[in-house]
């Protein structure tokens, strides 16, 4: 059978669209089914906590649960390697932390590339840590504490959510800029790092906000500090440890990715909701005082 040239060119042109309003089309139809929220962490971290906050925002969003798995392990690495292995289909996601970006240098080899094999789908959060005491630790200012650990070296055990997490990182750089010694304590992560410092059996651990906010204000912690450079709008009343150590900042970031081969076009439509969630002054409270920035 011959065809006029216009009219090949026409079908021709057609065939070439159908991949593409197939992909638009799926996206348009996602959720069909359940998606799975991977994080890297016990439950009771921030970034836990985050990813149950916005996961409840997306399932009343999208129509779809959004289910947590909590993955601990490796400082995040065995998350992140799951969802690099998982379908790229929108349904296997990762929460995260900042963690991967310090793993980048903490492990000599690792078996994927976080940059190269993600794709990244919204930032959620950037909040101060902030550095807390158990009140049974006889100071209330950062200077007391300093003097104080100085005075008892190795005795003062500092909690971390684990070995090259961003607690641990902040602890440590803290320690450096100071000259204190205290004895580093490395939990699976964030949410039983907390419970012992709670109970008592740790002394002083560098929390994330979203977590530890309530028990300082109702007076179960003791915040000496925050990490960042500026103060918290949340804790207005607790300095920076910058006013203290001029140069000190750490920060903590939380974020969404999905598979490096997932769809753009779901990438995108969760990362709209994503957006909407963190414009909602609703989210924005439940996220400790503000601390959620606009996601891109």
């Amino acid at each position: 059978m011959n065809l006029p040239r216009r009219q090949f060119l026409h079908l021709a042109g057609g065939a070439a669209a159908l991949p593409a309003m197939s992909r638009i089309g799926a996206a348009q139809a996602y959720p069909t089914r359940p998606i799975h929220l991977i994080v890297a962490f016990p439950p009771g971290g921030g970034t836990d906590l985050a990813a149950r906050l916005m996961g409840q925002w997306l399932s009343e969003r999208l129509g779809q649960p959004f289910i947590i798995e909590n993955r601990p392990g490796g400082n995040s690495n065995i998350a992140t390697e799951a969802v690099v292995r998982a379908p790229p289909d929108g349904y296997t996601l990762l929460v995260v932390d900042t963690a991967p970006a310090i793993n980048a240098t903490y492990y000599s080899k690792l078996n994927f590339d976080f940059i190269r094999d993600l794709a990244p789908v919204a930032g959620i959060a950037s909040q101060p840590l902030i550095m807390d005491v158990n009140p049974s630790v006889p100071v209330k200012t950062l200077p007391e504490f300093i003097a104080y650990a100085k005075a008892n070296p190795g005795k003062i055990n500092m909690a971390s959510g684990g070995n090259g997490n961003p607690t641990h990182v902040a602890g440590e750089l803290f320690k450096m800029m100071t000259g204190v010694n205290m004895l580093h304590v490395p939990y699976r992560g964030g949410g039983p790092a907390l419970a012992d410092l709670l109970g008592g059996q740790v002394q002083v651990c560098f929390t994330n906000i979203i977590v530890s906010i309530e028990y300082i204000r109702a007076g179960q912690l003791r915040a000496l500090a925050v990490t960042t450079s500026s103060r918290s709008e949340a804790l207005p009343e607790i300095p920076s440890l910058s006013e203290f150590l001029p140069g000190y900042e750490a920060v903590d970031w939380k974020g969404m990715v999905a598979p490096k081969s997932a769809s753009p076009e779901i990438i995108d439509k969760l990362n709209k909701e994503i957006n909407a969630g963190l414009a909602d002054p609703n989210m924005r409270a439940r996220f400790a005082g503000g601390y959620v920035r606009r996601a891109s």
